[in-house]
């Protein structure tokens, strides 16, 4: 199948909107390049993101100022164990008509939005869990006999706390797969505090802007699916994501020791879109390998289950996932 390659100035207008977005972030959410950057690279490749850390590093902020400077509707959902799916989707209501006749109509509930921050999502019990990430995937509400789209461009954000273990579900390893990035918020350094404090505390707090709206961002993902790969690097991406599966023969021996499954085509998608994103916000027609490997971590780290003895010598995906891209050439 042929495809036609973005021209220069189509590229050169993507590169600018991207560098526009990054800075904007950046005006309210200090630090963190590599969670801003994935989250936009995802937001315009159209995965989702779910982003992991402990409370107090900017989070929430972060996805407030992403609805923001992309000018898109958005909603923030609190999971809770008592939060129920129509809570999520919506429900159906009997309403009356003007002529004193009755009729079921379908409330539209928080998740018709845009973008959706789904809170400590690991807080909400599995069957509303499931309710969002069939949502995730397909873009679309099934209430009863009727089928209700969700807006687009759609984009869920959910967070979660590593800390927090006791009265939360953990998301299913099938499901958790529908994560386009999984992304790691680390605390900020010193530094980073002062510029906080000097930015909450004197004065008035920094204001986003919105730089693109959802239809110059469905543009900017058409133009990233257009970008070039070519055929060796397509094999290096597949030969990794194999790579991660303890029963292949390329597995390296950490991955045979410590993961009893391994990753799919999912992440391999993962990593080819986000970095053809990565390609044209750099202005570039052509993927590199570099693009590739420097998203393997956040496309593979939650793809990758580990077996009983990986959990009990508390092994991390990243390690393991760093172990591959070394045996492929590319640490």
């Amino acid at each position: 199948m042929s495809v036609v390659r973005p021209n220069e100035q189509l590229l050169s207008g993507f590169r600018d909107d991207f560098d526009a977005l990054r800075r904007e972030v950046a005006k309210i959410v200090v630090g963190q390049p590599q969670v801003i950057d994935g989250v936009l690279i995802a937001a315009v490749a159209g995965g989702h993101v779910l982003v992991e850390g402990v409370p107090g590093v900017g989070k929430t902020v972060l996805v407030e100022t992403l609805a923001d400077v992309l000018g898109l509707s958005s909603n923030r959902i609190q999971f809770t164990p008592d939060l129920m799916p129509s809570d999520l989707l919506g429900t159906y209501v009997v309403m009356e008509t003007p002529q004193g006749r009755r009729r079921f109509e379908f409330q539209q509930g928080p998740i018709f939005a845009h973008l959706i921050q789904a809170d400590h999502i690991n807080r909400g019990t599995p069957k509303t869990q499931s309710a969002l990430l069939q949502a995730m995937e397909g873009e679309e509400i099934a209430m009863g006999q009727e089928v209700f789209q969700l807006p687009q461009p759609f984009f869920v954000l959910a967070t979660q706390n590593p800390l927090e273990m006791e009265g939360t579900f953990p998301l299913p390893e099938p499901e958790i797969d529908r994560f386009f990035f999984k992304l790691l918020t680390p605390p900020p350094t010193g530094r980073e505090i002062e510029e906080i404090l000097e930015r909450t505390t004197e004065g008035l707090p920094p204001e986003s802007r919105a730089v693109v709206d959802g239809k110059r961002l469905l543009e900017m993902r058409g133009i990233a699916r257009s970008v070039g790969i070519d055929p060796a690097l397509r094999r290096w991406v597949a030969d990794v994501v194999m790579a991660t599966q303890p029963g292949d023969p390329s597995a390296a021996e950490p991955v045979r020791r410590w993961v009893r499954y391994g990753a799919g085509a999912r992440a391999a998608q993962a990593m080819v879109l986000g970095a053809k994103v990565l390609a044209a916000a750099d202005g570039r027609g052509e993927v590199v390998r570099e693009d590739l490997a420097g998203l393997a971590l956040p496309a593979l780290r939650h793809r990758l289950l580990l077996n009983f003895e990986g959990q009990a010598e508390n092994v991390q995906a990243d390690q393991l996932v760093e172990s591959v891209l070394a045996a492929a050439g590319k640490a």
